[in-house]
């Protein structure tokens, strides 16, 4: 068995070592220009040419939980494309969102800024009823990070293009219920995957649908958020203020005014880092399963884009 690694800005050889750890006498190596065709694929990012020349794949592996950009391009048809279903992820994530979450409901940004200037400060109690937490996409991400803010008593929603069932969390779903799911929110928390149809999702005439005082945490993907609408509605008073993790241009550039926007918190894009052990020992259950005509999970649509 022959697997190729093309993983752009990702240091190859601890990938390299764990693969080839768990497939004793398969052939790991780096895809360059020409390279053997190969039965598998472990992949971030890979450019076309190495779709082009690889026509021989069984699979495709993708070491992130987004496949966005691998979507963009020409694949082998017929080839079933893998996301990761988890891989350490969603415990991060669910870490970083209710950070974010709490930091702004206790208002710590507010005694943070007052610390730094030597002053002992005091805040009226808010209550948490007044701020309910609407998570945008109810993948495994998603479901982790709206079971985690329920154990806090938040009030807390979930909205997904197909119906979904959570415990604790009020779900909506479809256009029909998106309207109703914005309305019903003061914190709004993206985890969708990137498609065509959550491209700029977060816009002027979304983000104006939630609650007045509405605070917005993005991390999922930067193009699901319109920059200039963010800025200008909280300029406006309706936002309090948002925390991001991802944008459309990374890493973020040194002229972007969210950097010194004083109600924005910005983040490198690290919500939610793939963990490699857990990622190869996944990879590795799923090639074997698909190397004995078993079904895996986390086969990507490419209809559906994720």
């Amino acid at each position: 068995m022959r697997i190729s690694f093309c993983c752009t800005d990702t240091k190859a050889q601890p990938w390299l070592d764990g693969l080839r750890a768990a497939f004793s006498g398969a052939e790991v190596e780096v895809w360059s220009a020409g390279a053997l065709p190969a039965d598998y694929a472990v992949v971030w990012a890979p450019p076309q040419q190495f779709m082009d020349e690889q026509t021989q794949l069984k699979g495709i592996f993708n070491i992130g939980a987004g496949v966005d950009a691998l979507l963009t391009l020409r694949l082998p048809p017929g080839v079933p494309v893998v996301r990761l279903d988890d891989a350490g992820m969603s415990v991060q994530m669910a870490e970083y969102v209710c950070h974010a979450v709490i930091r702004h409901f206790r208002e710590l940004d507010g005694y943070e800024a007052d610390a730094a200037q030597g002053k002992w400060s005091y805040r009226k109690p808010r209550l948490r009823q007044d701020f309910p937490v609407g998570v945008m996409g109810l993948g495994v991400l998603g479901e982790r990070v709206s079971r985690a803010l329920a154990q806090f008593d938040f009030p807390v929603m979930g909205w997904s293009r197909t119906a979904k069932s959570i415990p604790g969390v009020q779900c909506f779903s479809g256009d029909a219920g998106f309207n109703d799911f914005l309305a019903a929110t003061r914190i709004l928390v993206c985890l969708l995957p990137l498609t065509p149809d959550t491209d700029n999702i977060m816009r002027q005439g979304t983000l104006a649908r939630l609650q007045p005082g509405g605070y917005v945490i993005n991390v999922a993907r930067g193009s699901h958020l319109v920059d200039e609408d963010l800025i200008a509605l909280i300029d406006s008073g309706h936002l309090a203020g948002a925390t991001l993790d991802v944008f459309r241009t990374e890493p973020l550039p040194a002229a972007h005014p969210f950097w010194t926007h004083p109600k924005i918190t910005v983040t490198p894009h690290t919500s939610a880092r793939t963990l490699r052990e857990e990622s190869i020992a996944q990879i590795a259950r799923k090639i074997t399963a698909l190397q004995r005509g078993e079904p895996v999970a986390g086969v990507v649509d490419p209809a559906r884009g994720y």
